[in-house]
């Protein structure tokens, strides 16, 4: 199950507390910017995209690992694109 949500990190500090977040789970994390698509827990892939940009976060689970990806999901709220 594939789910994407918009993101922006605007700041070192948000990349760097975007990627200590992601690698706390077990299941693929990708960020992209309609041109790269990266590995969300690699710091130096995600400075690649770029900051201040909205960028599409695709998180790839499977059921078992619904509860998970809730709480990731409510975690990565505070760098939800508005």
């Amino acid at each position: 199950m594939v789910q994407t949500l918009q993101i922006v990190l605007f700041t070192i500090d948000d990349v760097k507390r975007f990627v200590t977040l992601t690698n706390k789970y077990h299941f693929p994390i990708n960020l992209s910017n309609g041109k790269y698509k990266i590995d969300a827990k690699s710091i130096m892939g995600v400075f690649s995209l770029g900051t201040s940009q909205p960028v599409t976060l695709e998180i790839d689970s499977d059921p078992s690992q619904s509860k998970e990806v809730e709480e990731f999901v409510e975690e990565v709220q505070a760098f939800a694109a508005k």
